[in-house]
C-alpha cells in the first residue's frame, strides 16, 4: 500500500557517506523532531535525474530552507558509493543529505517501487517528493512514470 498524507513514516535504515565511510541512518534520527523535505529518483546519474530533477533541489535550496524545512534529502535505489560519487559529481554539499536505499527495502515498505526491468534498472523508486514533520507525512507529490512535475522543487516550493 503506498503512502498517504497524515501517514507516520515507519523505520527503516538508509546508508550515508560520512567522512568518506558508508555509515547508516535510521528514519527516527533522519526524520524525528524535523521538518524533511525528502525526493526520490528513479537512479542516480540517470538524465531525467541528473538534468532535471536534482538541480532544482540544489538551486531552491535556499528558499525551501527558508520556508522551514530543516533538511533536503535525496533517496535513490542505488548502493551509497554511487549516491556519493554522484553528489560529487553534481558539487552537492550538506545542505542536501545524500542517502541509498541499496535493496529498494524502504521504497517497498511504502509502496513507492517501480518496476524498471525493461530497462535493465530492476526494481528503483518512482519519482516523489514528501514532507515530513516528526515522521507523519504533511505533503506528499507524487510523479507519474516518466514524468517529473509534481514532485519538483519548484513545485514544492509553490506548496509550502
Amino acid at each position: 500500500m503506498t503512502i498517504q498524507i497524515g501517514d507516520t513514516l515507519p523505520k527503516g535504515t538508509f546508508n550515508i557517506m560520512l567522512d568518506d565511510k558508508p555509515s547508516e541512518i535510521d528514519t527516527g534520527d533522519l526524520f524525528g523532531n524535523k521538518n524533511i523535505l525528502l525526493f526520490a529518483v528513479p537512479g542516480a546519474f540517470t538524465p531525467g535525474c541528473s538534468l532535471n530533477h536534482l538541480p532544482g533541489f540544489i538551486s531552491n535550496r535556499s528558499e525551501l530552507y527558508s520556508k522551514g524545512i530543516d533538511q533536503i534529502v535525496c533517496l535513490a535505489v542505488n548502493d551509497i558509493f554511487v549516491m556519493s560519487a554522484w553528489a560529487k559529481s553534481q558539487n552537492i554539499s550538506n545542505e542536501i543529505m545524500m542517502i541509498s536505499d541499496g535493496n529498494c527495502d524502504y521504497t517497498k515498505k511504502i509502496g513507492l517501487e517501480i518496476d524498471s526491468t525493461a530497462f535493465g534498472m530492476g526494481i528503483r523508486s518512482r519519482r516523489y517528493a514528501l514532507v515530513a514533520n516528526d515522521s507523519k507525512i504533511t505533503q506528499l507529490f507524487i510523479d507519474e512514470p516518466g514524468k517529473i512535475e509534481v514532485s519538483t522543487a519548484e513545485s514544492v516550493l509553490s506548496k509550502l
